[in-house]
């Protein structure tokens, strides 16, 4: 990643496509990553990432375009999250909810121009097919660019693109899927 990528330009960004709209946030965290609707003592929403990292703001923002009107209303989106060291079952939940997520968050970076890897999120537990979750993931991204994003996630993907100077990604995401290979792809301008 280069210079030219700080988690600041992303929370400017986000500011700008959706704090007057959805009156969220997005924060710079110094432990692990979460969603907080606003409450009492808190006038909006945040999306907090981990520790000023570019890909976990990219990743957090992915979900949040995703989290419907009710599930913004609750802490980390009502989810469940396991740590490392999930049984096979429990990766193959992780593995079947995260594709999503990581489809929008491979298109933001490409929009970004940064480095896009998935995240199995499982280093100390059972053996992953890192591969086989790539192309569900870079399946999904295909299936987001035919049928349409979600609304949020295209305001910001474009954002992106126009902020760092990105070309439109879709088609180089088709083309991915005429080639049947998985791919990870860095624009490096």
């Amino acid at each position: 990643m280069s210079d030219k990528h700080h988690y600041s330009d992303l929370i400017s960004l986000f500011a700008r496509c959706f704090y007057d709209e959805f009156n969220t946030r997005l924060v710079c965290g110094n432990d692990e990553p979460y969603y907080q609707p606003a409450t009492s003592e808190q006038d909006h929403h945040r999306i907090v990432f981990a520790h000023g990292f570019f890909a976990s703001a990219l990743h957090e923002i992915a979900h949040w375009c995703i989290a419907g009107e009710r599930r913004r209303q609750l802490f980390d989106y009502g989810y469940w999250y396991e740590p490392d060291g999930r049984t096979a079952q429990q990766q193959a939940e992780f593995e079947r909810v995260e594709h999503k997520p990581q489809a929008l968050e491979w298109l933001f970076s490409l929009c970004a121009g940064v480095p896009f890897q998935v995240s199995v999120d499982n280093l100390g537990g059972i053996e992953v097919d890192r591969e086989a979750f790539t192309k569900a993931v870079q399946q999904q991204l295909a299936t987001y660019i035919i049928n349409g994003l979600p609304r949020r996630a295209e305001v910001f993907a474009r954002a992106l693109a126009q902020f760092y100077r990105q070309p439109w990604p879709a088609a180089l995401i088709l083309s991915w899927n005429n080639s049947q290979q998985t791919k990870e792809v860095t624009y490096e301008n």
